[in-house]
């Protein structure tokens, strides 16, 4: 979701004058901490498959009327929340992924809690945290929370689970949720690769037709940069579920799917055209899914192909923070300097038939805008 859309999901939520099944409304910021964790794990664990919404700034009690939040005592950012979380004793020691929003509405600031969609549920502690108690379940139903002192329904339990494992998902979902285990899938003697406690789901990377060969930015970066370019597919029985670019780095020592591309539009005159571009992942994506699917056991060639690669490619913890980033680099772009990222050039051959300069400049812009996602980060 972008943030456009984000913003009227918000404002059509507040507008609806009801709370909903992922989505709670807060006059001000939690006083009680243990409140807001018990809050943070019930939105993780609503069964709409939709990211959780606690929306701070709103109050029921007056006909749901905003108020201002950028004063009050209790306001937390992402990192704080992070933070928060972060030694809280979770089943798994996997937590739910949250970050904060603020919206401007009828003049007025409001904070939205995110918590990302997954398949990670149920969450729970495994050690009480004040009045939030270890084991139990919680979860929200319609516009109500499972009470701190109990646990959800049996019901309620088994669909959290269900999830979790992909009973409840497609073909695609399940392989992308299988895709996690690459120590589960076996080579096979037609060159493919199986799931093996699900042997129907394969993968198989074939090299790319010979007229595929040319240069990424990226790829210059590596020792030997000459491109080798392979097609990822994805099956179900004899169905080919999904198929994406592939490249093996550096001579073949990494193997890895390609990454995305998108880029910003830095003035208003060039409302419809990019003014830089960037490569990216985005975690729990599926070109991210493979790309750890072929990590290996090599951590000395492999993975020195792989940082390398890594230095030019753009990687968000989601894509709501890849288009808070992009607003990040419009409002400050000027004030940084590409040329000073010079130093880190590598050695670009000239090749015939590619203007070198566009070349170097799009990895210049690259390692410009890795500074800008540590800055923006913090």
């Amino acid at each position: 979701m972008d943030m456009i859309s984000f913003k009227e999901e918000v404002l059509r939520l507040i507008a609806f004058r009801q709370e909903g099944e992922y989505w709670d409304f807060k006059k001000e910021w939690h006083k009680n901490k243990s409140d807001l964790l018990h809050d943070i794990i019930c939105m993780a664990n609503n069964l709409s498959n939709h990211d959780g919404l606690i929306i701070i700034g709103v109050n029921e009690e007056t006909d749901y009327a905003t108020c201002d939040i950028t004063n009050d005592p209790n306001r937390r950012k992402t990192q704080d929340i992070v933070t928060f979380l972060r030694d809280k004793k979770f089943a798994g020691g996997v937590r739910p992924t949250v970050y904060v929003h603020s919206c401007l509405y009828c003049k007025k600031v409001i904070d939205v809690i995110v918590i990302r969609n997954d398949r990670n549920t149920p969450y729970y502690l495994t050690e009480q945290y004040q009045g939030v108690f270890a084991n139990n379940i919680y979860s929200r139903i319609m516009d109500t929370n499972t009470p701190k002192n109990a646990s959800a329904d049996i019901d309620v339990i088994e669909k959290l689970w269900k999830k979790r494992f992909g009973i409840d998902a497609t073909a695609l979902d399940r392989a992308l949720l299988f895709l996690q285990k690459p120590y589960d899938w076996v080579d096979s003697d037609d060159g493919k690769k199986f799931y093996k406690y699900a042997p129907e789901f394969t993968l198989a990377d074939i090299q790319a037709e010979d007229c595929r060969n040319g240069y990424e930015f990226y790829l210059f970066n590596q020792c030997d940069s000459r491109p080798r370019w392979y097609d990822i597919n994805i099956y179900y029985h004899q169905t080919l579920l999904y198929s994406l670019g592939g490249a093996a780095l550096d001579g073949g020592r990494c193997f890895t799917s390609t990454p995305r591309t998108d880029g910003v539009s830095l003035y208003k005159e060039s409302y419809h055209r990019w003014d830089i571009s960037y490569k990216y992942f985005v975690k729990g994506s599926i070109e991210y899914t493979i790309h750890l699917f072929y990590i290996t056991d090599d951590m000395d060639e492999e993975l020195t192909a792989r940082q390398r690669f890594l230095e030019c490619v753009l990687v968000f913890e989601s894509e709501f923070e890849r288009t808070k980033f992009s607003d990040f680099v419009i409002a400050n772009y000027e004030k940084y300097n590409v040329d000073a990222f010079s130093d880190r050039l590598p050695r670009f051959p000239d090749l015939d038939g590619y203007n070198m300069d566009a070349i170097k400049e799009d990895y210049l812009q690259s390692q410009l805008l890795q500074q800008m996602l540590k800055d923006f980060r913090r």
